[in-house]
């Protein structure tokens, strides 16, 4: 190692580590061309640590490196991957391991890896949910588990992380896996999407969950059954009534009703309350998104073609004109279809939504 750093070494002077050759890194010579500024500290635990790989050592002081190295350099992914075949090699306690996880997910929030390492332990801890083998646990220490205790810890561990970051898209993920690994799709999610959308209508990635929880299930009709479907609507209006400009709750009412194979015009009614075009000069109107919407269901119904326009027209130069050159863009595509000669009657989704370029 480098002589100016033999006096703060961690590994170098400890008899525990005496076995072991460093290997320093390619760039690490005495006249490196672009050497990267590693403090002193992480360059020493890296060299420790690409020798005992070199040697695929897996011990508990290969455990006490590998965090070492992650509290240095969370993001770090070989690290992760090399701690996770020494967890499972030396039989450790997973529950422990878990334990240590909390603190280092809530100090680095945004981590990746942090995510997928905790998958891949509560995967080793409870590998098939479904089967009574695997609610026994693998035979290493402290693997016997209780499956619904595990599920409820996570699940829990998962919401204080929303308390930090509600729209944590790493978090989400996670969240995501533990209902399809688990099959939580009936075991209260819904409820669970419902609550956090309510603390806060405007979080998309809590809508997406909804969505996931709601249509993910293999072999489930999700919104194609009428009973779903009505409830998903119902729900997703009242959303809208509490923050009309609100983008989230459009999509995913969009989504409902091209998933079921319905008609725009469903909601024409329920889009009207919030932009009422027959005030000549437009401005009854509360959500450039049901004028969006509304947009695509004239654009559709014969002989409305002028209705689309106008909606469109409103957008452009008046409700968004943000986004004027895509309001354009539209009202272009639109002249387009009217001239192609596609059958009006088709719904939305065969006719492929030729006025819009946005999809759900």
């Amino acid at each position: 190692m480098p002589e100016h750093a033999e006096d703060e070494a961690k590994y170098y002077d400890d008899p525990e580590w005496a076995d072991i050759e460093p290997i320093q890194q390619a760039d690490q010579g005495p006249n490196p061309l672009a050497a990267i500024a590693y403090t002193d500290e992480y360059a020493e635990a890296m060299a420790y640590l690409r020798a005992v790989m070199a040697r695929d050592e897996k011990s508990e002081r290969v455990l006490r490196l590998t965090k070492d190295v992650i509290e240095m350099n969370p993001a770090h992914y070989t690290v992760w991957l090399y701690r996770a075949q020494v967890l499972f090699a030396t039989h450790a306690d997973l529950h422990k391991e878990l334990e240590w996880l909390n603190e280092t997910a809530s100090q680095y929030q945004k981590n990746y890896q942090i995510w997928h390492h905790r998958q891949l332990i509560v995967s080793r801890l409870c590998p098939d949910p479904a089967s009574s083998a695997a609610a026994r646990g693998p035979p290493f220490p402290g693997a016997g588990i209780d499956v619904d205790s595990l599920v409820a810890k996570e699940t829990s561990f998962v919401a204080s992380m929303f308390d930090k970051d509600a729209k944590n898209y790493h978090v989400w993920s996670y969240r995501q896996w533990l209902v399809r690994h688990f099959g939580l799709w009936d075991k209260g999610e819904l409820e669970f999407t419902e609550a956090s959308i309510e603390k806060d209508v405007r979080n998309n990635s809590a809508w997406n969950h909804r969505w996931y929880v709601v249509n993910g299930k293999e072999g489930s009709e999700g919104v194609k059954e009428e009973k779903v479907r009505e409830r998903e609507i119902a729900f997703t209006k009242r959303q809208i009534r509490l923050a009309p400009q609100n983008q989230s709750p459009w999509n995913y009412l969009r989504g409902v009703l091209r998933k079921a194979n319905l008609r725009f015009s469903t909601v024409q009614d329920f889009c009207v309350e919030f932009a009422d075009l027959s005030k000549p000069e437009g401005d009854d109107v509360f959500s450039s998104h049901a004028l969006d919407l509304l947009a695509d269901i004239y654009a559709v119904d014969e002989g409305r073609n002028e209705q689309a326009k106008r909606c469109l027209l409103l957008l452009k130069d008046k409700y968004d004109p943000i986004r004027a050159n895509y309001w354009q863009y539209r009202l272009e595509m639109l002249d387009r279809e009217m001239g192609s000669g596609i059958d009006s009657h088709l719904p939305e989704h065969e006719t492929r939504n030729l006025t819009s370029a946005v999809s759900v």
